[in-house]
């Protein structure tokens, strides 16, 4: 499964735009481990140098917590059965407040 399509490269605010003038009060996208409980919900992201991108989001695993993760970090990560992590296909612009609460 392709992780990060180009629809959604065009829906993420890069993190100078988003954070320094109005913060995203939406997820734009959602990945998650079919093998276990991790959630990575993403808020901004943008390409960095070497190709990879980096995120800003949720991540709901053993605790909540707001952080970086990078699009390479998602894409080597193998469950117990081999699968990889996946993007939910029916989550769309979901507010921050509804995730959260």
């Amino acid at each position: 499964m392709q992780l990060l399509t180009k629809a959604i490269k065009a829906k993420l605010p890069s993190f100078t735009v988003s954070t320094c003038q109005t913060p995203n009060t939406e997820f734009v996208c959602k990945f998650f481990d079919p093998c276990g409980s991790w959630t990575w919900y993403v808020l901004e992201g943008e390409e960095v140098e070497d190709g990879d991108w980096r995120f800003y989001g949720l991540v709901d695993g053993f605790e909540r917590e707001w952080g970086y993760f990078m699009l390479s970090e998602l894409e080597s990560v193998r469950g117990p059965l081999g699968l990889g992590i996946e993007r939910d296909l029916h989550f769309e612009d979901v507010p921050v407040v509804s995730v959260c609460a």
